[in-house]
């Protein structure tokens, strides 16, 4: 600690925790961020994954059914400019079913907890692999996560798979998706002037997929994504009643060489905008087969 400056030793994959409260902000002086005289008790060894840009802090937690770090604290790491930065913190935990190998748990950089993460799940297969906690021989792996059992297979050379399990689309509750219909597909908005038609898909977390016209709406939705993305996760079909009762995924496709191919701009939930989506990806095929947009 130096003139307000958190300053703290970075051995590869290693930071030392920041106690809750040590990055909030709350000590101030003269426009500079200060921290508070924090006692040091131990490091918590980490390491930084992505998959395809979705970039994750993982954390080995077999040691304990509960994450090492809360969730404010887990938002803290995550901050780009006093943390160590990602779009989320992955535990890997003991697994809590008799099938599982290992279980997963994840904060994502607002400190919200998701169901599961298609990126982040294939991550940490590789991460459990990296620190030697799979078995030699051993590719696929049982993990138990919030929204049930996923089965990762480590291919080699840094290529993970994933079994994502059946998609979800009915009944509408269970996504959960509200539109007042019971079905998964509906319109939200005018948003920024647009109304849309939304497919509601369930990859073991929700995801609402939007199909849009060309090129031109794709790069100006993609633009303000920031306010759109939010803006269609937060609707309210009426007042008081959002359509998206637990928050949403939210992904805007333009279809491309008749179906073959999709281009998508992702909003996740808990952490705006990303540049990949793992369960994402596998939503949008499901709603554009579905749909006769995709091949």
């Amino acid at each position: 600690r130096d003139r307000g400056v958190v300053r703290w030793k970075m051995e590869p994959g290693t930071a030392f925790a920041l106690l809750p409260g040590a990055l909030d902000g709350s000590n101030r002086h003269r426009g500079v961020r200060r921290c508070p005289r924090i006692a040091m008790s131990s490091t918590i060894p980490f390491r930084k994954y992505h998959g395809l840009g979705n970039d994750f802090i993982l954390v080995d937690n077999r040691h304990s059914p509960e994450p090492v770090l809360s969730s404010s604290t887990a938002r803290q790491w995550c901050d780009r400019h006093f943390g160590v930065g990602g779009d989320g913190v992955i535990f890997l935990l003991p697994p809590s079913s008799p099938e599982g190998h290992f279980g997963m748990r994840l904060f994502n950089s607002d400190g919200s907890e998701p169901e599961m993460c298609g990126n982040g799940i294939r991550c940490l297969a590789q991460f459990a692999a990296d620190i030697g906690a799979v078995e030699s021989g051993q590719t696929k792996l049982n993990v138990d996560t919030l929204g049930g059992l996923m089965v990762p297979e480590i291919k080699g050379e840094g290529m993970v798979k994933v079994d994502m399990n059946q998609p979800l689309t009915e009944p509408a509750e269970r996504i959960p998706v509200d539109f007042g219909s019971g079905k998964n597909t509906g319109q939200v908005g005018p948003v920024e002037g647009k109304v849309y038609d939304v497919t509601a898909v369930s990859m073991g977390n929700p995801h609402a997929v939007i199909f849009v016209d060309d090129e031109a709406e794709f790069m100006a939705v993609d633009t303000a994504l920031e306010s759109v993305g939010s803006a269609v996760e937060m609707w309210e079909r009426e007042p008081g009643t959002r359509s998206f009762p637990a928050g949403m995924n939210v992904e805007f496709v333009l279809a491309e060489e008749g179906g073959a191919k999709a281009r998508v701009s992702v909003w996740e939930r808990g952490s705006g905008r990303t540049m990949a989506c793992g369960t994402g990806a596998c939503a949008v095929v499901v709603a554009g087969v579905l749909g006769g947009k995709l091949q």
